[in-house]
C-alpha cells in the first residue's frame, strides 16, 4: 500500500487484532467488527470509551469512516437490529453514514499497552507485571531431519504454515548438520541412494516453533516439502508459563506516598467525573506497590490480596465486596499487629477506561505509518489517516450533592 492510498476497513481491522487478538478475550465478551465493509476505505478513524449517541453524533459530524469503541454495543444476544430501539437505532445510524464500528473490549483489557497498562503508566507505576498472567499460548517445536541442500527451502514452507513467529520476528528457524544413514527396503522409492544399500547423506537439522493449533497444517507443509518418501521429524509439545500479558498490572511508586496523596494523584490525571475518587484506609498509610484494573474490578479482590500490594485502585467497587475485603484486613491487622492493606482506591469507570485511547491511538497511527511504507504525505505519522480521540464524557452520572456534615447525631441518621 503506498502512502497516498487510504487503507481499507479490512486493514485496520488487521492492525488492531495484531495489537488485541480476539481469542484473548474474556469467552463471555464480544469483540471485533460489528458494523462495516472489509472493502471501505479509511481515512478517519475515532476512539471512544462508549458507543453511546452523543459519540456516534461526533463521528458522524467528523465525517468519520471508522469508530474504535472499548465497550461492546451489543455484549448479549440480539434476534433484532431493527431501529425500534436504542441500539438497534445507533446502528442504523452508523451504517447509513458509512461509519463502520469496532470494539476491543476485555482482549483490550489484558494486551500490552492495553487499558490496564495505561492506567498503570499514568499513575506513575513502574516495573509493570500482570495482576493475573495469562497463560502463554501452547507451543510446539518441530525437528525436522532433511539433506541439507533443501533446509532453506522446508523452512520456507514451514514458515509459510506458521511455524517460526516469535514476537516481532518471522521465519525464525535453528539448523545444524550431521550425517545420516538409512537402507531404503523393497518397496521403498528413495529419493537418495538404491534399494537394499545403505545411504550416508548430509542432513540439516531444523528447529522451528508454532503454535500448538497450527499442528496440522504444519507436518502437512513438511511433508509436501520434504523431498523423502519417509521424513525424520519430531514434533515436542513446549512447557506452558505465563505470558506477560494478563488481567490488570502491578507495579511500584517512584517514591512512597500517602494513601490520600495516591488518591489525590489518580485525580489529578484522569478524567473529571461526579463521582471523583474514593478510598478505603487510613488517610496517611504508605503506598509503595499499586495493582490496578481498568473498569470493574471486585471480582479480583482474592488476587489482589495474594499480590501482597499495598493499594488496589479500579472502578465500580460495590458495597458488600469492599467492606468485606477491609472487614478481613483490619481483622487480620489486629491479629498482627501490621497494617491492613491493600487499601482500596475507586475511580468512575469511563474515568479508569479513558487513558487507553489515547496509547491505542498512538499505536494505531504507528502501524499505519509502517503499511503505508513509513513515507509521510503531509498527515503526521508517515500515514493519510486522521486519528482522533473522543474527549466526550460518557460517564453515565450527571450530578452530585455532597451529605451534609453533622456535628452530632442526630435522630435517624448514623454517624
Amino acid at each position: 500500500m503506498s502512502a497516498s492510498t487510504a487503507p481499507t476497513l479490512a486493514d485496520v481491522v488487521r492492525l488492531l487484532e495484531r495489537r488485541y487478538p480476539p481469542a484473548t478475550a474474556e469467552q463471555w465478551d464480544r469483540v471485533g467488527l460489528v458494523t462495516g465493509d472489509p472493502a471501505q476505505p479509511v481515512r478517519r478513524v475515532l476512539l471512544a470509551v462508549d458507543p453511546v449517541a452523543d459519540v456516534v453524533d461526533e463521528a458522524i459530524a467528523w465525517g468519520a469512516d471508522l469508530l474504535v469503541v472499548h465497550h461492546p454495543l451489543l455484549l448479549r444476544g440480539v434476534h433484532s437490529v431493527a431501529a425500534t430501539d436504542a441500539k438497534g437505532a445507533l446502528l442504523h445510524r452508523l451504517v447509513r453514514a458509512g461509519v463502520a464500528l469496532y470494539t476491543a473490549h476485555t482482549n483490550a483489557d489484558a494486551a500490552d499497552g492495553g487499558v490496564a497498562e495505561a492506567l498503570a503508566r499514568l499513575v506513575g507505576l513502574t516495573d509493570l507485571r500482570p495482576l493475573v498472567p495469562a497463560p502463554a499460548a501452547a507451543l510446539d517445536k518441530h525437528v525436522v531431519f532433511v539433506p541439507a541442500g533443501d533446509a532453506e527451502r522446508l523452512v520456507d514452507a514451514l514458515a509459510a504454515a506458521g511455524a517460526g513467529a516469535l514476537g516481532e520476528y518471522t521465519r525464525c528457524a535453528w539448523t545444524s548438520t550431521g550425517e545420516g544413514t538409512f537402507t531404503p527396503g523393497p518397496g521403498a522409492s528413495p529419493a537418495v541412494g538404491s534399494v537394499g544399500e545403505a545411504a550416508r547423506v548430509v542432513e540439516a537439522r531444523v528447529e522451528m516453533v508454532a503454535p500448538r493449533s497450527r499442528r496440522s497444517a504444519v507436518v502437512a507443509a513438511m511433508r509436501a516439502a520434504h523431498p523423502y518418501e519417509e521424513p525424520a521429524f519430531d514434533v515436542l509439545e513446549l512447557a506452558r508459563w505465563d505470558a506477560a500479558t494478563g488481567t490488570g498490572r502491578i507495579g511500584t511508586l517512584p517514591e512512597p506516598t500517602t494513601l490520600h496523596g495516591f488518591a489525590e494523584r489518580v485525580a489529578a490525571v484522569l478524567p473529571e467525573t461526579v463521582q471523583g475518587i474514593r478510598y478505603a484506609g487510613p488517610p496517611t498509610a504508605t503506598v509503595r506497590t499499586v495493582a490496578v484494573v481498568g473498569g470493574s474490578g471486585d471480582s479480583l479482590f482474592d488476587a489482589v490480596r495474594s499480590a501482597g500490594v499495598d493499594a488496589y485502585l479500579t472502578a465500580d467497587l460495590r458495597h458488600h465486596p469492599a467492606s468485606e475485603l477491609r472487614e478481613r484486613a483490619e481483622f487480620e491487622a489486629r491479629a498482627g499487629g501490621d497494617a491492613s492493606p491493600p487499601y482500596l482506591v475507586d475511580a468512575a469507570h469511563f474515568a479508569s477506561e479513558w487513558p487507553w485511547l489515547a496509547v491505542a491511538e498512538r499505536d494505531l497511527r504507528t502501524d499505519l505509518a509502517a503499511l503505508a511504507g513509513g513515507a509521510s504525505s503531509g498527515a503526521p505519522g508517515g500515514t493519510t489517516v486522521e486519528t482522533r480521540v473522543s474527549t466526550l464524557r460518557t460517564d453515565p452520572w450527571t450530578g452530585r450533592v455532597p451529605s451534609a456534615p453533622r456535628t452530632a447525631p442526630s435522630e435517624g441518621h448514623p454517624q
